[in-house]
């Protein structure tokens, strides 16, 4: 039963913050500190809360994004087709209500899955022209990834030129790159003679490796691949198993492991199966993927924001092992969260040698009733992150101490806060607290804020550590001279950055007010906030109740841009950036962002194909323009998107139940009609 006191305002904006952290924690750092198990249960708990309090749901959520790889070494390219991640379970019985939600989204339609490993690696996009790979683009945030190609060239087992000529012209394939168990053992074991850093476990290295800028040193770490799925125009068939099978002739490497299944007792038959076997793999794996079979079927069943209802991963149960809880460090993340990690007597788990666990919060520490020396159980959650499960207190030697949470910053020294509802310890000195500058500057150079390129988290370290960068106002004063003085890379890399901070100053004022990191102020409602006061100098005068009265502003948002506007050093900062000659206010000529929702409520379904637009583009504006994307036809269904090779149960349905039916011209004529 909920507490009286519960929030859900402030749970809402707690959880978002701490999703926040752990996908930048993912995606950027490649150092996750949660497993995919609990991250889950957060976005769920968020996801529930946002539909029960949908007026403190914010554009910006965690919900309604994926995390992101982006590095800003390589080229950016933009997906023929978004990369979404799927949606994960834990149980059989979670399979089992996505099989019947698969059922009901096709109206009974007889259909069967294909059962697949979901190899622990990085995910890759790789575009074929003529039978040759043009190009190699990783996952990125989902929308655009970073051009790899010279490094994918040299894996081995990937098809430069390929076999046979019954191939598309044009064709998109997906596909995880992995490094081998043999090969990560061999990695960490020259990395250990050079007194370098280990990589944690094969995902992380395979995906660090693909980042290098040296493709030499990329072919020498012995990475593999594996490919799962088939993008393009002129597909050999319908059926996703039959077109990877075509993709095998071709020169693809595709898992033997692959199966068609008719039922739900095949599913659960072939996951008791991997279970078991996927530990006799030369690859890590932590789950089996399953897809519906039928590329029509798959269009009809649709995507959420986020991830595609006609596929789900089935998350593998973790690997447990006991050993001595040493002694425990307290990490402080770029938004100032305080995350205990138990410092462990090395214990070999899931293929790899375990030093650390992440203990979370101080919850965890007091629930487990952690002691120094205890001997504790730790689990490998999704076969990456490691945690303390539970201590044997039976062991347990006398005079032991417990573990007791700091409640100073362990960077800056300032005195912790922990806010109502929330679990986390946070430092609230942000403007002094040197991993929370330093990420607040990291975020600021971000493609989506200024997009200063050629800078990373190494020399963002490095101008802080030399004092040359105290905050993001310090870039606009550097030299070349000073850059090159680092003497990370030559002088024309040093001019290149010094070209990039002087062209950020022509960033719109909307994305200026995104990078400068206000707390809850993300891109969308950075965009909010620009057209609503036109300048810095407004907005820094508003009111939360003026600012409320703003689309997509709600009271939590309000207070912190108030809060930020009223810090002298944050006033001091901005007065910086503007002498530099950063944009703080909307140009003249900007257009004025309108919102006219002529679909407001209205439940649509799209099947088939388009010519004008994508399935997605016409799903952004159904969203734009105030209605709902919905995968299958009810009686609350409103229109029927109608394009070519539409499914014949969902015409048959939308005509029985009398939707309106629109074809693509109709639904494009309403649109224009209403902006004209």
């Amino acid at each position: 039963m909920m507490e009286n006191n519960f929030d859900p305002q402030e749970r809402i904006a707690y959880l978002s913050r701490t999703l926040d952290e752990h996908n930048y924690n993912y995606y950027v750092l490649n150092a996750p500190t949660i497993d995919d198990r609990e991250f889950d249960r957060l976005m769920h708990e968020l996801e529930q809360l946002e539909a029960q309090y949908p007026q403190y749901a914010s554009p910006d959520s965690p919900t309604r994004h994926v995390g992101s790889d982006i590095n800003h070494s390589f080229v950016q390219v933009e997906h023929t087709y978004p990369m979404l991640s799927l949606s994960n379970t834990y149980s059989i019985e979670e399979v089992a209500a996505f099989y019947e939600r698969v059922r009901q989204g096709l109206d009974d339609a007889p259909f069967h899955l294909v059962g697949e490993l979901k190899f622990d690696g990085t995910s890759i996009s790789l575009t074929y022209e003529n039978g040759r790979l043009k190009r190699a683009v990783t996952r990125g945030d989902g929308t655009r990834g970073d051009d790899v190609t010279r490094n994918v060239r040299t894996i081995r087992s990937i098809p430069v030129v390929l076999r046979g000529d019954d191939y598309p012209d044009l064709f998109e394939i997906r596909g995880e790159v992995l490094m081998p168990w043999k090969s990560f053992d061999t990695l960490n074991e020259e990395r250990e003679r050079q007194e370098e850093p280990l990589f944690a476990n094969p995902r992380n290295a395979a995906s660090g490796t693909l980042k290098l800028q040296n493709p030499a040193v990329v072919a020498s770490r012995g990475l593999d691949a594996y490919f799962y799925y088939l993008l393009g125009d002129k597909l050999p068939g319908d059926d996703h198993y039959e077109n990877l099978q075509c993709a095998r002739r071709w020169g693809f490497k595709i898992s033997n492991a692959m199966r068609v299944l008719h039922s739900l007792q095949e599913v659960k038959e072939y996951i008791n199966y991997w279970d078991v076997e996927r530990r006799n793999l030369p690859v890590a794996t932590d789950g089996i993927v399953l897809k519906v079979a039928s590329l029509e079927q798959q269009r009809d069943l649709g995507y959420t924001a986020k991830s595609p209802r006609w596929a789900i991963a089935y998350k593998f149960q973790a690997e447990e092992a006991v050993t001595e809880l040493k002694s425990v460090d307290f990490q402080v993340g770029r938004s100032g969260t305080i995350t205990p990690v138990a410092n462990l007597e090395p214990v070999l788990l899931s293929g790899t040698v375990v030093k650390r666990a992440s203990l979370h919060n101080e919850d965890i520490i007091r629930s487990l009733d952690l002691h120094i020396g205890d001997m504790v159980h730790v689990e490998k959650g999704g076969e990456i992150i490691p945690k303390i499960t539970a201590v044997d207190a039976d062991k347990r030697r006398p005079g032991s101490e417990p573990v007791q949470f700091v409640r100073n910053c362990p960077e800056c020294g300032a005195a912790l806060v922990r806010e109502e509802g929330e679990a986390a310890w946070y430092c609230p000195d942000s403007n002094h607290c040197p991993p929370q500058i330093k990420g607040r500057i990291e975020h600021f150079i971000s493609r989506k804020a200024m997009d200063i390129e050629d800078l990373g988290p190494e020399t963002v370290a490095a101008f802080y550590e030399r004092g040359m960068v105290c905050n993001v106002a310090d870039l606009y004063i550097l030299t070349i001279d000073d850059v090159a003085a680092l003497k990370l890379q030559g002088r024309k890399w040093a001019s290149n950055i010094i070209r990039s901070i002087e062209r950020s100053k022509s960033v719109p004022f909307a994305r200026v007010l995104f990078a400068l990191g206000i707390r809850f102020v993300g891109e969308t409602v950075a965009k909010r906030l620009a057209t609503a006061f036109g300048s810095m100098a407004k907005l820094r005068e508003a009111t939360v109740e003026e600012l409320m009265a703003v689309p997509d502003i709600g009271e939590r948002i309000a207070h912190s841009v108030v809060e930020y506007m009223s810090d002298i050093d944050n006033l001091l900062l901005i007065e910086r950036l503007a002498q530099y000659g950063v944009a703080m206010e909307v140009e003249a000529s900007a257009p004025v962002e309108l919102r006219r929702n002529i679909f407001e409520g209205a439940a649509i379904v799209i099947s088939g194909t388009f010519k004008h637009h994508s399935r997605d583009e016409y799903k952004a504006m159904i969203e734009q323009y105030g209605g709902r994307n919905v995968a299958s036809v009810s009686g609350a269904t409103k229109y029927l998107l109608a394009g070519d090779n539409m499914g014949p149960a969902k015409l048959e349905k939308a005509t029985r139940l009398g939707v309106q039916i629109i074809s693509e011209d109709d639904f494009l004529g309403m649109i224009n009609s209403m902006n004209s």
